[in-house]
Formats: structure tokens, sequence, C-alpha cells
């Protein structure tokens, strides 16, 4: 058998007017006897985040014992079709992030640093943990990390408690002193993804010439089938029809935004009208960003910290913010549990769908990494304890999944993050305010 050279570069693009499409991961990229089965279980090649706030109802979100997932709990039990790639982690802890407060629970979870108290500009934090995965693996990639949120960011000055906004609008931060803003609108996020940047207006009158960014790269597809085999055309098309369905998404959201006599003024302008609809373009935007190596390192804001966006379509119709402050009030408690399980939800959908997504010899999710959780433990009490903590991941991330880790009261989840930045080959001493790293997370024979 003859063992060829890679036909096309790991980094192919389609260019067309004012547009640039990264290629998903083919077999004509992959030299022939070279299996992506046969990649070191450590090469971790994504790492993402996603941050809800406001804590949890743990009766509803915690299992029972440790060790094998039994039944899954109410507020989990949207996991279940992914619970051979889930890890529940019980008993981690933002010692930082005390005296407790919402916009210490926000800045602590990724930086698991103390934050300046300050109302002003010298506002002082941490480079977060995304930031420091995204300087070692972001390195070869057309954007070093991606920052994503559900909210604007229109808040300035103080906020709460005597604190700067900064730290509640703000997930990640490249340095102690520098924030970086996140982004709401799919369709900057989709035109950052695939768009080759230029003035607003420029990028007007490129999206006025087509009906669709894709229409721009007929001539490039046609070309590239002619020199890949039948498997590549079908993962090519299977691609670029998921990027027609999110712009179609973005587009429809547009127009039914300049119909509306009424906007939203909670809303981004062309965001779409349902929570879930929204979550779930951003989580696109995700999964299309990893297919093209576009990123590797993500960051989520779900909602900041103090929202009071409200939840009707869950039977939620009060502001999330004065519910979680629920004094044990059953009727409050149980709508914090709606909250928590219909996020919840979101996330498993995206993780089904990296599931699904093929990938070489596997799909998106066997390389892939996500810390899901909180700052905030039980929001009644403003603690930073006993935090809701899920940790995701494929086949080659070499996590132990199915199982819940109940580790020692108070450990610090900068021990959580020493370990997530050891399976991307960042290899620090200290992180925060670590202890050391966690046990029993992933596999032995992975690290």
């Amino acid at each position: 058998m003859i063992i060829t050279k890679k036909a096309l570069a790991r980094r192919t693009f389609l260019r067309g007017a004012g547009a640039t499409v990264a290629l998903p991961l083919l077999d004509a990229m992959v030299p022939a006897m070279t299996a992506l089965a046969q990649i070191p279980a450590t090469s971790v090649r994504r790492l993402g985040f996603v941050f809800v706030p406001m804590g949890c109802d743990h009766a509803r979100w915690t299992p029972k014992g440790r060790g094998a997932l039994g039944q899954l709990t109410p507020c989990l039990s949207p996991l279940e079709p992914v619970r051979n790639q889930l890890t529940v982690v019980t008993n981690m802890e933002l010692q930082n992030s005390y005296p407790g407060t919402h916009d210490t629970s926000n800045s602590g979870y990724l930086s698991a640093a103390f934050a300046k108290h300050t109302e002003s500009s010298d506002y002082f934090l941490g480079t977060t943990a995304d930031q420091i995965a995204a300087q070692k693996i972001g390195e070869d990639t057309q954007l070093r990390s991606l920052e994503l949120s559900m909210d604007l960011n229109p808040l300035a000055g103080v906020c709460n408690n005597g604190y700067a906004c900064v730290y509640q609008n703000s997930l990640s931060w490249s340095s102690p002193t520098t924030p970086l803003p996140s982004e709401a609108h799919p369709r900057v996020v989709f035109e950052r993804l695939f768009g080759e940047g230029g003035s607003p207006e420029k990028r007007q009158t490129a999206l006025a010439r087509r009906a669709s960014l894709l229409d721009a790269f007929n001539d490039d597809v046609a070309r590239l089938k002619g020199k890949v085999g039948v498997a590549d055309r079908a993962r090519v098309d299977s691609y670029l029809d998921s990027i027609r369905e999110v712009e179609r998404q973005i587009e429809l959201a547009e127009v039914g935004a300049a119909k509306n006599p009424m906007p939203d003024l909670d809303r981004p302008v062309g965001v779409p009208e349902l929570f879930a609809d929204h979550a779930r373009l951003l989580y696109d935007l995700q999964i299309l960003a990893f297919q093209g190596d576009i990123t590797r390192v993500v960051s989520f804001q779900f909602t900041r910290e103090l929202t009071n966006r409200t939840y009707p379509e869950i039977g939620v119709p009060d502001p999330h913010h004065p519910t979680s402050h629920h004094g044990n009030d059953p009727e409050k408690v149980l709508k914090i549990a709606k909250i928590n399980t219909f996020h919840v939800s979101l996330f498993s959908e995206f993780l089904q769908k990296l599931q699904s997504t093929p990938e070489g010899n596997g799909t998106l999710l066997d390389n892939t990494v996500y810390l899901y959780g909180s700052g905030m433990g039980n929001p009644s009490l403003h603690d930073h304890v006993n935090l809701p903590t899920l940790v995701t991941g494929g086949n080659a991330t070499g996590i132990r999944g199915g199982r819940h880790i109940r580790y020692d009261d108070g450990t610090p989840l900068a021990n959580l993050h020493l370990t997530l930045l050891d399976r991307v080959g960042v290899n620090l001493d200290q992180f925060g305010d670590s202890t050391g790293r966690v046990a029993d997370l992933f596999d032995p024979v992975a690290l």
C-alpha cells in the first residue's frame, strides 16, 4: 500500500467576497495509515466553560452517595443521554470570592482570585483559566478564544456592594487588569467566525451582494469536492449545511426584530425572542468554531449575576435574582430548581450535538472538555461553598464519566482548574488559591 502525503493542509480555507470559511477535519488532511485514534489521550484539543449565575437548589441538584451515578437528580435529569460523558463534582469552593457577593461570584469563577474592592477603573483580578489555556492552545487558531454571553454589557460604574460593574460584565480576563468583553449577538459572532473583518459598511455591502455567506463559495466548494473522496464530500456538505442553518436562524431573528413595533430593550436587536433559541444559536456557533478549528477555547456566561431575567416559558414569571433570595420558601426554591433544570437541558442539547458531530474517527466531543457551573452555592446565603459543578468530555479526553465525585468540604475550585489546564498541556505549580490537583477525575492511564 502506498502511503501518500496530506492532500490538504489542516488549515485549508474557502475564500469569497468578504468572508472566509475554515474547513472541518477531512480524511484528505490526514496521511494514509494515520488514525486519529492513535493520538495520545492527553491531547485534549478544546476547553470550554459555561457559567450560570446564582447557584442552585442543592436538594434537587446533588446526586446521592458517590461513585457511579445512579438515577440522576431532577436538575440533572436532562443529561441522561450523555451520562457516560458526565462527572458531577461536589464540594468545590471559591474562598477568594468572600465576602459573598454576586460580583465576586462572577469574577472568581474562572480566576479563583480576589477582586479588588473598587468602584473605579483601578480594578484588579487575575488572569482567568480560559485565557491561560488560550495562550497555549490558541496559538495556531484564527481566534485564541471566544467569549460569549446571553446578556448585553450595558452596566458601567459601580454595580453592587461597591464593586465596579466590570466584575459582573466580564467572565474572562487576559491579565489582572484586562477584562475581555463578551458577545451576545449571534450575527456579530457569526461574522467574527466567518467574516474577513473590515468596516461595518463594507460588511453590509458584501452581505447585500449575496443571499447567504455561503453563496460566495460555490466555485471553491466545487473545486474542493473534485479533490476529495466521497466521505469528505459528505462531511463538507454537512458542515456547510450547518453554517447555512445557523445563518438562516440569525436572519429570521433579525426579520422578527425589524417587524416588532415594541422591541425588548433587554435583548439585542436581532437576537431571538426566546431565551432557549438564543442559547441554542450561541451553542451552535461554538460547534461551528470547533469544527473549523477556528478556536479551541470558549467561555460562555449564560447570564450574569443579579440578572432579573424571567422564564415564563418554564413556569417562572418571577425575576431570577429576587427569587434566588428564597429564604427556604418552598415555592421559590422550586422555581430556582426549574431554572437550574432549564439551563442544564440546553447544555445537554449542546453536548449531544457535539457527540453526534463526526470528526476524524470520532466526534467533536471526543476531544473536548467542558466545565459547567456557578460561582455561588446557596444563593439565599450568598455563599461560595458546594458549588454546582459538572465536568464533561468525550473518549479521548480521558475523563472517567458516569460518576459523582464528592471531595472534602472546601476543596478549592482552583484545584479543578489546575487539573483541567494539565489536560491541555499547561502545567502550572499554582493557580489562584489552589492547594494541588483533584484526584479521580481522569483515567490515570491517560495522564
